[in-house]
């Protein structure tokens, strides 16, 4: 074996064994060098305070509002049609105006039946003269029953006549069947319309109609004559509604509860088919238990809580909860009234840990 190489085993061999002796110390000396750096602090040991903040439970109002979506429908709409069929001969009305109820609206051209009314006029003038004398001729027994019958038959029918023409001519008006506005002219003065021609629509806004649909986990807390509070992107103003109705089945579809709520709008500020935002309270609850939702933790079996006993040591309590809200919890059952319910530290802390306590609230 060459000298050299002799040499390079040796070196080998030395590095080997100071490793060997080296290796298992170094985690020791890295550790205490870590712990002498500047600005770094020493590991806490068992019976270091952790500290966390607490929040005090107290009895508070709490409203138990459901945010959701709905529409603005009209309180009565209907598109105007004739009831028979005839020659336009004179339209009333402006596009876009109010109307009453009962307003005529348009005229339809009623020269034949005017004819036929008037030629009644005339007969029943005649029977009716005829059925007195024959009335008369029956008390003195110059006549049988059965001629007098025939003439108030005649009479009778004339009268019936009458009507039928009478109420044909009161077809000829289209009046407004409530008040409202009127939209936009779908004829023209001389064009022959008939009972599927549609003349305008009326809407009736004031008052106006919400119609939302709620989950149907909700159903048994809808009240008629609960509040809604909607509003409009467009109009950015709030309004308040009254719910009067709602759907006696839920939709199987979407498993909701349809309602309806209305609300005044002299202003027409809110129009039929709007998109509305909706902040419906289902109930208000004066006394309400509430804390932060990080506070809660779920569990297999229900949730729980930690909460600072009297000697600041965290103590795990198992709880019922109720109303969510965006940011807190409603506990039904775990907790009472002065609770230090922690809100920071909850993952670190066991039952039994000493705590280090600031209130929050």
């Amino acid at each position: 074996m060459k000298k050299q190489t002799k040499t390079i085993l040796i070196v080998a061999i030395l590095v080997v064994v100071a490793g060997i002796f080296i290796y298992p110390r170094l985690d020791l000396f890295i550790s205490k060098e870590t712990s002498n750096a500047p600005g770094t602090q020493a590991p806490q040991g068992p019976g270091k305070a952790i500290p966390v903040n607490v929040v005090e439970i107290r009895p508070e109002r709490l409203e138990n509002n459901l945010n959701i979506t709905g529409a603005i429908i009209p309180n009565e709409t209907v598109n105007l049609r004739p009831e028979i069929s005839g020659l336009v001969e004179r339209i009333t009305f402006k596009e876009g105006e109010f109307v009453k109820k009962g307003a005529p609206l348009l005229y339809l051209n009623d020269d034949e039946l005017k004819a036929q009314f008037d030629r009644l006029e005339y007969t029943k003038k005649l029977y009716e003269s005829q059925e007195n004398r024959q009335k008369q001729l029956l008390a003195r027994e110059a006549i049988s029953q059965e001629e007098y019958d025939i003439s108030l038959n005649q009479y009778n029918t004339n009268l019936a006549d009458l009507r039928l023409v009478e109420a044909q001519l009161n077809k000829t008006v289209i009046r407004a069947p409530f008040d409202g506005v009127l939209g936009l002219r779908q004829i023209s003065e001389g064009s022959v319309i008939g009972n599927t021609d549609v003349i305008a629509s009326i809407v009736n806004i004031d008052p106006i109609k919400i119609e939302f649909s709620i989950p149907e986990r909700y159903a048994n807390q809808v009240k008629l004559g609960s509040k809604i509070i909607f509003s409009n992107d467009g109009s950015g103003q709030e309004r308040e509604g009254t719910v009067y109705a709602y759907e006696p089945t839920i939709d199987a579809a979407t498993r909701t509860l349809k309602l309806r709520a209305q609300s005044p709008n002299r202003d027409r500020a809110f129009l039929p088919e709007m998109f509305v935002r909706i902040r419906y309270t289902l109930g208000i609850e004066e006394n309400a238990l509430m804390v932060p939702a990080e506070s809660v933790i779920p569990e297999l079996s229900g949730y729980k809580v930690y909460v600072a006993n009297a000697e600041n040591k965290a103590e795990e309590r198992i709880v019922n909860i109720g109303t969510r809200t965006e940011s807190r919890v409603q506990i039904l059952e775990g907790l009472k009234e002065g609770d230090l319910v922690l809100s920071t530290g909850i993952l670190q802390v066991r039952t039994g840990s000493p705590l280090e306590v600031t209130k929050t609230n």
